[in-house]
């Protein structure tokens, strides 16, 4: 297999406030959790996990001129990822509560400064890393009205510049508030498409796996289909079906285990390796991810 070419990941930076519960959560009372507070966001998580891999990699997007910005971009910076980060006066950082279970976790957002991210900062961006082969895109970025604009520019330039094109369908409530048909023509023609059990019921209706993306495959060249403990499958247009059976690893938390999925497969596939095997190395980070707190690599 060959190295990748840089990656571009554009979208989400994110404070995320982690709170690891002991058990179930007592509405309107207390429930004793551990909790910790430290970088997320879809985007700026798949950008660490690829860096981790050794593939040089640029996140694109946007925080608050305060505290939470400049400390968010310091972590990944010490990571291993060249920021191309819009500093935007007046809108704070975004932030996110976890509240994590063994096997769950439900999440409560502010998306603050990355409903501001914009078409023109992805432009000059996209100019300054000439050495890119592939873009890899959030779809908070498109569900979200206010930076829709530069995600959708980001795959059109993407497309303009000869770059192969990812997006990880993100979130499955906004997925079904903007529907099913409006969100498949945004990412018409894509590479691949990243959608979990619940993203590729909104998208394809209640079917197995190799049937949905059978369906969405319509839409996007290659679909992966993540479910969980029962694994991954990967259609092309070919009908061609791969699957990898998931790993058995004690579960701590699974934030950030779709951020990981992403970057294994992303850098397997890009480097050569096969349906099967980009599979086996996304399985692989999605298992090392749930083994601890939080959505980033470990030190």
């Amino acid at each position: 297999m060959t190295r990748p070419a840089r990656v571009v990941v554009v979208g989400d930076v994110i404070t995320d406030v982690v709170a690891v519960l002991s058990g179930p959560l007592a509405v309107g009372s207390d429930t004793s959790a551990g909790i910790t507070v430290g970088g997320g966001g879809q985007a700026a998580n798949t950008a660490a996990w690829v860096a981790a891999q050794g593939v040089d990699v640029t996140l694109v997007a946007a925080v608050g001129d305060d505290d939470a910005g400049r400390d968010r971009v310091t972590e990944l910076e010490r990571a291993g990822v060249e920021c191309a980060i819009d500093r935007i006066e007046g809108a704070a950082t975004g932030t996110v509560i976890v509240l994590a279970t063994n096997a769950e976790r439900t999440m409560v957002s502010q998306r603050g400064a990355n409903l501001r991210l914009s078409a023109e900062h992805v432009d000059r961006a996209l100019a300054a890393v000439p050495d890119a082969g592939h873009l890899h895109l959030s779809a908070y970025t498109l569900l979200d009205a206010g930076s829709r604009g530069a995600g959708l520019r980001a795959l059109a330039a993407a497309r303009e510049r000869g770059l192969t094109t990812s997006v990880d369908a993100a979130s499955a409530a906004p997925l079904r508030r903007v529907g099913a048909a409006v969100f498949l023509s945004w990412v018409r023609d894509i590479d691949l498409l990243l959608v979990n059990a619940d993203e590729a019921t909104a998208l394809a209706g209640g079917l197995d796996p190799a049937a949905q993306g059978r369906v969405l495959s319509a839409s996007a060249r290659r679909v992966v289909v993540k479910n969980g403990a029962a694994g991954a499958v990967w259609v092309d247009r070919t009908a061609a079906v791969s699957v990898a059976p998931a790993r058995r690893v004690a579960v701590v938390d699974v934030t950030g285990a779709g951020d990981a999925f992403a970057a294994g497969l992303l850098t397997a596939w890009l480097a050569g390796a096969t349906p099967t095997a980009a599979l086996d190395r996304a399985s692989d980070l999605g298992a090392l991810a749930v083994c601890s707190v939080g959505g980033r690599p470990q030190p």
